[in-house]
């Protein structure tokens, strides 16, 4: 058994080729691998041929893809379909079965092959479905619950009665012993793998993920493992598919975790329909003949006409009961036409096995192309005919809710107000704040956002809207990554406090995400607003449509403000920058109020008096401190080129860059009792001489020698104030520069006391 590289290479990129174009023209790549092998191979040009080798590699990539099948479908979603689903997955699959086992028998006389066309014609197409329905936007309506369901239903009771079919055929003759004998091998292996599924696969799973071997010994073992079921199956008298299939069903993220299932899932999907699978569906495509159309057009037509009618009308008989109408029964059995890989997988299996011929085989590719190729166009009109109607129902009773990550003072706020209209899920890793939290009657789970386990004790897996609102920018993108990548969450929302705008919009993009609150916050500064109840609480109707990041920014005045929330007749919906405010809409917004004077120090009277600088354009160190040197040049009686030599040469001396991004240059000048302060913010950052990083806050310092205490303790209030978690996010998102004076007057420190009889003689304005 010799493989050709050179015809494998050539099958490949056939492939490859054919699957790109078709998945460029909206349909599944199976239908383009197939019609590639069917265009180059033995039924038309001949340039491909087929052999034994190619022939193994290519079932390996059908039990890899089963594999796959198995792991993406999950058991619970089966048990609890709706009755829609199930009624839709018994008329979309007998009818058919039952029209084409009619037909074929009837042209035939062979019930075998009437029972496999039978079984091929209820198949129902998962990927496939899936793919036009993200693409057509309808994941979250009625009809697309109802079909997905439908279609795990029918794809495996296909896979059961094909096995049934196989076991029965091998036996030639039937007789009621070998009825029973299929039967009880049947339920022998069914009894075996469930045993084995259930009671060793978890054991196998929790041992993976404890000693952790690696993604490659991992996708090493369950592919083992497949082929174990595989070979199971066959020793039953099955076909290997059905166990592989089988396993998958086993190896599910409750028994593998969510983050290694996902990894296999990948793997497995990538080997299979990447690489070996293809090879199969080009191979499949040799065996079919074009004499078909010339010898048998009327039962072609047929078949394919019967597969098509029996699947439409039948779902949408089956579907009365629901009482939801026939119309969206018809729609959802034009959805569920496509066949797909499945079918191809019967048919091929069928024909190796010698129990249809290569007519019968013929038929059931050309219907899997065509019953495929017609569902996105049946689908989109049946979809416009129901929007006409406005029968189209929009349906979000799967995922409900909202997880917030951070139960910080706004957090829990924002929680509050959501728990109205929803359930609201906390996280976070503070127990008095997770405490505080359970007080506002929120249900908190208290532990690390990044941890899986957490997220899953949390509902990240049934929730709608996920909000990571931390006051770390790196744990709010890695939650929001994992609530978008392994939980799935449809609606994710991640606060910017600033910094870098463009790699937020990044990770916006990667995530399909949105801005919470519709622009940047300071989250402590609010925090802090909200805990000291300096904050006024209003409704804002709505009066015109208008983009939320719009609303946000007229919202940006002398006192901060902030859209909490959106009432939305009766619902609250968290304001985000993909939200767009219509009329009748209130927002909650909260406002800041005017801050009380807070205990004063000497320090706190020099940032009241000093000057504040809010530098928009990048500058040389010489042009800054040209620029920083002149107020208090003219408050010292000096020059300010005179005092801008001195900065420069005590910063050729020793680097004033005290903490990252932020320095305190200092110098001594002459006299009694003097000392100047200069705040200033650099937005495109300066540049220190042998400093990685640029600076952004410098607080320029000038003082005379007999300040010498008063120099120390400036230091240590600035320390303090530069220990805010938020500090670098706050100074840079500030909107000017009596916000940066603001910041540093609120900051909590240490204050020391004034000596009594030296009160400054200005009053300090409120911060």
């Amino acid at each position: 058994m010799e493989l050709s590289l050179l015809n494998l290479l050539l099958v490949l990129v056939a492939a490859w080729l054919g699957g790109l174009l078709a998945t460029r023209l909206g349909y599944p790549s199976v239908l383009g691998e197939l019609l590639a092998g069917m265009l180059l191979g033995p039924p038309l040009l001949g340039v491909l041929h087929g052999s034994e080798a190619l022939a193994v590699v290519g079932e390996l990539g059908v039990l890899l893809m089963m594999l796959y099948i198995g792991m993406e479908i999950d058991p619970r979603e089966l048990g609890r379909a709706s009755k829609g689903g199930v009624l839709a997955a018994l008329g979309g699959f007998i009818t058919p079965f039952v029209a084409c086992y009619l037909i074929i028998y009837y042209v035939t006389g062979n019930a075998y092959a009437a029972m496999f066309v039978g079984v091929a014609a209820g198949v129902t197409s998962l990927a496939t479905k899936s793919r036009i329905l993200v693409d057509l936007q309808l994941l979250d309506t009625r009809i697309a619950h109802v079909m997905m369901a439908g279609a795990l239903i029918a794809d495996t009771l296909s896979l059961l009665i094909f096995a049934g079919i196989i076991g029965v055929a091998q036996f030639g003759s039937v007789s009621v012993m070998d009825l029973v004998l299929v039967g009880l091998k049947a339920l022998a292996f069914f009894a075996v793998a469930a045993l084995v599924g259930l009671k060793l696969i978890p054991r196998f799973g929790v041992w993976l993920q404890r000693y952790a071997p690696g993604r490659t010994v991992s996708f090493l073992l369950i592919v083992v493992l497949a082929l174990l079921f595989a070979e199971g199956a066959e020793l039953a008298g099955l076909h290997g598919i059905l166990g592989a299939f089988l396993a998958g069903l086993f190896l599910r993220e409750r028994t593998l975790g969510r983050t290694l299932s996902k990894d296999l899932m990948d793997l497995v999907r990538d080997v299979s329909l990447g690489f070996l699978a293809p090879i199969f569906f080009v191979t499949a495509g040799f065996e079919v003949t074009f004499d078909v159309f010339q010898q048998h057009p009327i039962l072609l037509a047929g078949v394919i006409a019967a597969a098509t009618v029996a699947k439409i009308v039948g779902t949408a008989l089956f579907y009365l009961p629901t009482g939801y109408g026939w119309r969206e029964g018809v729609v959802i059995g034009a959805g569920m036409n496509g066949r797909g890989a499945v079918e191809i997988i019967i048919a091929q299996i069928g024909l190796s096995m010698g129990i249809i011929d290569a007519t019968i085989f013929s038929i059931l590719v050309f219907m899997a192309i065509f019953t495929t190729a017609t569902v996105p166009v049946l689908l989109k009109l049946g979809v416009d005919w129901l929007k006409r109607r406005n029968e189209l129902v929009r349906s979000d009773h799967e995922r409900r809710g909202v997880l917030i990550i951070g139960a910080g003072a706004t957090a829990r706020a924002l929680g509050r107000v959501l728990a109205r209209s929803q359930p609201v899920w906390v996280v976070d890793r503070n127990p008095q704040l997770c405490a505080l939290a359970e007080s506002d009657g929120l249900q908190v789970v208290c532990g690390d956002a990044l941890d899986e386990q957490v997220l899953g004790e949390a509902q990240a897996a049934h929730v709608r809207t996920f909000i990571a609102m931390t006051g770390n920018a790196e744990v709010n993108a890695l939650a929001a990554q994992l609530a978008r990548t392994v939980f799935y969450v449809p609606e994710i929302h991640v606060l910017f406090s600033g910094g870098d705008e463009a790699e937020h919009q990044s990770l916006l993009a990667h995530l399909h995400a949105t801005t919470l609150f519709a622009g940047p916050v300071s989250l402590v500064a609010w925090d802090y607003r909200i805990e000291q109840e300096r904050i006024v609480r209003s409704k804002v109707p709505v009066e015109q449509p208008m983009p939320a990041s719009r609303f946000f920014q007229a919202l940006q005045g002398p006192r901060p403000a902030l859209p909490l929330a959106l009432l939305r007749g009766d619902r609250y919906l968290p304001v985000h920058s993909g939200l767009t405010l219509e009329p009748g809409d209130e927002v909650i917004v909260l406002q800041a109020m005017d801050v009380p004077a807070m205990p004063r120090d000497r320090f706190d009277h020099l940032v009241a008096q000093a000057p504040v600088l809010d530098l928009s354009r990048q500058l040389s160190l010489e042009e800054f401190f040209r620029v920083a040197a002149e107020p208090p040049a003219a408050r010292l009686g000096m020059e300010a080129e005179a005092l801008q030599r001195r900065f420069l040469e005590q910063e050729a001396l020793s680097s004033t860059v005290v903490f990252p991004g932020v320095a305190i240059p200092h110098v001594i000048v002459e006299g009694h009792g003097r000392f100047e302060l200069v705040v200033a913010r650099c937005r495109e950052g300066l540049r220190f001489p042998d400093q990685p990083e640029r600076v952004h806050a410098v607080f320029v310092l000038a003082r005379s020698e007999d300040e010498r205490t008063f120099h120390l303790q400036a230091l240590s209030a600035i320390a303090q104030i530069l220990q805010r978690e938020d500090f670098e996010q706050a100074w840079l998102m500030a909107p000017d520069a009596e916000a940066l004076r603001r910041l540093l007057l609120e900051s909590e420190r240490r204050r020391l006391p004034l000596p009594a009889g030296s009160e400054p003689d200005e009053a300090l304005p409120e911060a």
